[in-house]
């Protein structure tokens, strides 16, 4: 089935198996070639093996198939982005806010395509005059450097530091303003990996490598006494201010009320650890985990609602602050959980679904997929248990007799399929719908309806006159015939069924077959097992020679039960014929 190979391909994702999820997602659009999401899936596989070219045509094609759909925009706009299409990007990502105004990825995919665009470009105009080192405060890799370098690791836990080096990422021409601040004189001998002078010696940088001596300053011919090194400056001690030490202080508090939450958490005292988590957020509004711990707690208490009002704020608040993806995505799914929770109908696990599909472009975690899935499921099953109606689904069946009676067979369809929309367990409805899918000529169908009428009620006897017909009509005229004698041990009266043992028995037997239609029934018949087996059998072969050559022994051979079922299987498959 499509789902089981979405779902193998889904969960190979989650594991980073991204060729196996390639091939799944293959396999279940090979069965369900019309679904949208499935493009998409095998979309964002591709762009993470790096095949840019085949997400790019996977994202085509869910476009193609789902224009309203705004993943679909994401996947294009990722595609391009890795082809280094940016413009083309831009547009994918512009398409898909037509669709969805709101949505986050969009907006986040399109900044991060038009910056790529833009980048090109500066590159080649080279750095503003005044700004020299302008390229050194961009991306990720500038926090890295300073968290990684102990003095400005600290300086990284006061906010108008931060804010600081925020704005040269920003506008990196603005470097004048804060070069009269140490830290910021700091900052910049890291990222360009040279020793600064403090305030107290001459303006200016040099290089960590030793400068080699001028001419003016070289011996004559003595050798000079190596001069010792000067001891390298100690950094001055940063004045810090009143506020700064009040909002470190407060900040440390955060944290220790964070961790009495937790244990609140776990020893199931719900009411304290509000009460601290709450603290918490008072005195820190720049963590948004006291608001996702705090959310959790609510959940546990059945609070649904204000767990969701606190999973909201951490999203946005998350956003603000370009809190790490991961803890974005973990208030996403804490939401979808409490909507599931609050769900009454199928409707309800609309906004959840969507809320786990947020939070997977956020962070793909094989909880939250799992949840997804979940969802789905549940909204699935409950959309069948509101829709069935089994006074709606006679009325249906009805009108799709009338139809068949007028010879309306298409029509019939419909209402019979409406009819099983509405009450599935219908035996009648699949026998009927059997009945015009074999009118139609539409045999598989047909065969399918009218196994599935057996399955639900095997006391039925149209659903074994219904499936001997069609397969008469398909030519497996063995199989007709035992479906018929099937059909007899539950209904050994039915005349239908005795008709139709009648006909095929008669059939094989007195060779009422065209040469075409017994080529055609042997060269089948050879390709069964069970068939190939009795003629390999050495004593149904001597069977079959007493037959023909003795009249005595052949009489013997028709008692026994086991050698007449063998013989009638042959005489069906038209390999032999009685005379």
């Amino acid at each position: 089935m499509a789902d089981e190979a979405k779902a193998r391909g889904n969960a190979a994702f989650s594991s980073g198996d991204h060729r196996s999820a390639v091939r799944h997602f293959s396999d279940a659009i090979a069965l369900a070639p019309a679904n949208h999401v499935l493009y998409s899936n095998r979309s964002a596989a591709h762009a993470s093996l790096h095949a840019y070219a085949d997400a790019l045509a996977d994202a085509e094609k869910t476009v193609e198939l789902k224009p309203d759909w705004a993943k679909g925009y994401s996947r294009l706009g990722a595609a391009y982005q890795g082809l280094g299409r940016y413009d083309d990007a831009v547009s994918a990502y512009r398409r898909g806010l037509e669709v969805d105004p709101g949505n986050e990825a969009l907006k986040s995919g399109l900044a991060d395509a038009q910056q790529a665009a833009a980048g090109p470009s500066r590159s080649r105009a080279g750095p503003p005059p005044n700004n020299p080192f302008g390229d050194v405060f961009q991306g990720q890799e500038m926090w890295a450097k300073l968290t990684a370098d102990p003095t400005t690791r600290g300086y990284l836990q006061q906010p108008d530091f931060v804010k600081m080096m925020q704005d040269l990422q920003k506008n990196p021409s603005s470097l004048n303003l804060y070069l009269k601040d140490q830290r910021v004189m700091q900052a910049l001998g890291v990222l360009l990996n040279i020793k600064l002078h403090t305030p107290g010696q001459d303006a200016g940088f040099e290089a960590e490598a030793e400068a080699e001596p001028s001419a003016a300053n070289k011996p004559d011919n003595k050798p000079a006494k190596a001069p010792e090194p000067e001891p390298e400056p100690e950094p001055e001690p940063m004045e810090v201010s009143e506020e700064e030490r009040e909002v470190k202080e407060r900040k440390a508090q955060a944290q220790k009320e964070k961790e009495a939450g937790n244990a609140a958490y776990k020893k199931k005292d719900f009411e304290t650890a509000i009460q601290r988590y709450t603290k918490a957020i008072e005195l820190d509004d720049e963590d948004i985990s006291f608001l996702t711990n705090r959310a959790a707690v609510y959940l546990e208490m059945g609070r649904y609602e204000d767990c969701i009002k606190d999973c909201d704020k951490a999203v946005e608040r998350g956003r603000e602050l370009r809190s790490d993806f991961k803890m974005v995505a973990r208030a996403l799914t804490r939401k979808g959980t409490a909507l599931v929770k609050m769900a009454k109908c199928a409707r309800d696990y609309e906004p959840a679904i969507e809320t786990f599909q947020k939070a997977l472009t956020e962070h793909r975690n094989p909880d939250t997929l799992k949840k997804l899935n979940e969802a789905e499921k549940a909204k699935k099953e409950l959309e069948q248990q509101e829709y069935f109606d089994p006074k709606l689904a006679d009325e249906e069946r009805e009108k799709g007799n009338e139809c068949f009676k007028e010879q309306k067979y298409p029509e019939a369809v419909k209402h019979y399929t409406e009819s099983l929309r509405r009450n599935p367990k219908d035996a009648k409805a699949y026998s009927n719908r059997a009945a015009c899918y074999t009118k139609l000529g539409a045999l598989p169908e047909g065969l399918k309806d009218a196994e599935k009428c057996i399955e639900l009620d095997p006391t039925f006897s149209k659903g074994y006159t219904r499936k001997g017909a069609i397969q008469f009509f398909m030519k497996e005229y063995d199989k007709a015939l035992e479906t018929y004698q099937e059909g007899l041990k539950h209904d050994p009266n039915n005349q239908e069924l005795l008709d139709g043992v009648e006909e095929q028995i008669n059939k094989a037997s007195r060779g009422d077959l065209t040469p075409d239609e017994l080529k055609e029934r042997q060269a089948k018949a050879m390709q069964d097992p069970e068939i190939q087996n009795i003629l390999t059998d050495p004593v149904m072969r001597q069977v079959l020679i007493d037959f023909q050559e003795n009249p005595k022994a052949a009489q013997e051979h028709q008692k026994n039960p086991m050698v007449m079922s063998k013989i009638q299987k042959l005489v069906s498959a038209g390999i032999v014929q009685i005379r």
